[in-house]
């Protein structure tokens, strides 16, 4: 199994079963089916699908393994039972379930942040009210992202075809970002939270930490500084970057979203994306992400140029999408940022791997409307396909199990949670710099 663990020969283990799933480059939820190759994909598969898509695989299936041939140890083996018992206990109790009320409101009063931000251009052309503006329209993309994130994780439809769709307005029309480059970018990274790839030809890393040159968040990573003219720079000063680079992170998910459509290859750019070498999986539904995308800049252009000098329309534009990036990376950095890093090779199993690398927030309702959900990383993260609304339920239950096995679970306040992102790349900085005074 461990010899076919690359996109060109894959074979994927699920429950006892061997698939060859080598180039299958139409896989729905895009790359994400190559983080696993040459192990078992169990738990992760689980995890992304409804009851009943193991047919799915039928086509790939080769064969089975030799029982007993993992050598897992019994301890393991009945962890492993024990969450996926827990799996089914949340499934009979109705946890996966959304409110239609629920999202039909989070919809609407998302939308109704953009009208603000239009109606104030309108209504004044004073520097400061277009601002004000500004930071409405940053705080609806931000909210979109997380509404986008809850349709596309298929957490309100069944049908997924209507979660896609859903996932095409409020991402590609409603703020720049393609469902199909979110997809293949969002499903490897929870598929293999911070993991480092285990060499060039393998996909299992996970693309959120991949960030070099900009940040390394393990000393495998700061290595690769050398390998750039100005890595070094970006390393020592990691810490002190962290804020200025979350900033332009905006403008660069659009630059990759743009090219990913229209030059069909992953955009390469300060923000980088995992598989940016590999060869790209099909887009489904490209005429109309194209034209979401279109849209989006239709409607955005319009909002500036009908209320603005060029001037103002290029203050405003910096602005809303500035403040939107540091908005949306303040929260993903929250989740996984300053948590464990493993080598792909190293992984543990899919329970630990989830909330080693994971970190919850803390707070009242602002602060979990602010983080869209999120401030539960941890829960989401073990069942990705539980709507919002049921996390705040979920989240005693998974604790509880967590304690009751000995697995670590970690959860801070927002300003604590940041404070160890930026110690964690500050000690990556030392840690480095000591091993290597010549950088």
């Amino acid at each position: 199994m461990r010899q076919h663990k690359t996109p060109q020969d894959a074979w994927l283990v699920y429950r006892n079963k061997v698939y060859d799933v080598s180039g299958w480059q139409d896989h729905p939820g895009g790359n994400v089916i190559f983080t696993h190759a040459g192990g078992d994909c169990t738990d992760i598969f689980a995890a992304f699908h409804p009851l009943g898509a193991t047919s799915y695989m039928d086509p790939f299936y080769i064969g089975e393994l030799v029982p007993g041939s993992d050598k897992k140890p019994e301890a393991q083996a009945s962890f492993e039972r024990a969450y996926r018992d827990l799996r089914g206990k949340l499934i009979t109790g109705g946890f996966f379930k959304a409110s239609p009320l629920y999202y039909v409101w989070k919809v609407v009063s998302t939308v109704a942040l953009a009208v603000g931000a239009w109606m104030l251009v309108g209504w004044s052309q004073a520097l400061s009210i277009q601002m004000l503006s500004a930071f409405i329209l940053a705080l609806f993309w931000q909210q979109c992202g997380w509404l986008a994130h809850d349709f596309l994780h298929h957490q309100v439809f069944k049908e997924r075809a209507y979660g896609d769709l859903a996932g095409i307005m409020i991402g590609n029309v409603f703020q720049g970002f393609s469902v199909a480059w979110w997809k293949n970018k969002h499903n490897t990274h929870h598929a293999v939270p911070n993991l480092v790839e285990s060499s060039p030809d393998a996909q299992d890393g996970d693309p959120d930490i991949d960030t070099m040159p900009i940040l390394a968040w393990s000393l495998k990573m700061a290595d690769r500084a050398k390998e750039y003219s100005w890595g070094p720079f970006f390393l020592r000063h990691q810490a002190f970057l962290y804020f200025p680079i979350l900033l332009v992170a905006r403008i660069s998910w659009l630059l990759q979203s743009f090219l990913f459509v229209f030059e069909h290859v992953p955009g390469a750019s300060l923000w980088a994306t995992k598989g940016a070498t590999t060869e790209r999986q099909a887009i489904k539904n490209v005429g109309l992400e194209k034209a979401g995308l279109l849209l989006y800049y239709l409607w955005y252009g319009a909002l500036m140029f009908c209320n603005m000098s060029l001037t103002r329309v290029l203050i405003y534009f910096v602005a809303s999408q500035m403040m939107c990036g540091f908005l949306l990376a303040l929260v993903f950095g929250l989740g996984h940022n300053g948590m464990a890093v493993y080598d792909a090779d190293a992984r543990p199993d899919f329970w630990k791997l989830q909330v080693t690398t994971t970190r919850n927030v803390t707070g009242g309702w602002l602060i979990q409307w602010f983080c869209g959900g999120l401030g539960y990383q941890v829960d989401h993260h073990l069942f990705p396909m539980i709507p919002r609304h049921r996390l705040g339920q979920l989240h005693g239950l998974v604790e509880s199990f967590c304690k009751e096995h000995g697995v670590k679970y970690h959860e801070t306040s927002m300003w604590e949670g940041t404070r160890e992102v930026l110690a964690h790349l500050a000690s990556v900085t030392k840690e480095f710099v000591t091993d290597f005074p010549a950088m």
